[in-house]
């Protein structure tokens, strides 16, 4: 089982089904590294809403904090409470 699961995110943006397949993701890895595409808007203030928006949209699904971190343009996106 490897530690990190890979998305992409393109012009269509976050939907229900990648909000599904991130959680099922976020079931069997530390953690899920999100990169956005060319197609997506890419700029600070769309990665920062568009990390804010999985966050929520994750926390209104499935019980449960996120915790989301930007380093260029991929988001990294955590559970909390997962131990190495």
């Amino acid at each position: 089982m490897s530690l990190v699961a890979r998305f992409q995110v393109g012009k269509s943006g976050v939907t229900d089904g990648v909000i599904d397949s991130l959680f099922s993701s976020l079931k069997n890895h530390h953690q899920v590294r999100i990169s956005t595409l060319k197609s997506s808007g890419r700029d600070r203030n769309s990665m920062e809403a568009l990390a804010e928006d999985i966050k929520r949209r994750l926390s209104e699904k499935y019980t449960g904090a996120y915790f989301t971190k930007i380093i260029g343009f991929t988001i990294i996106l955590k559970k909390a409470g997962l131990k190495k």
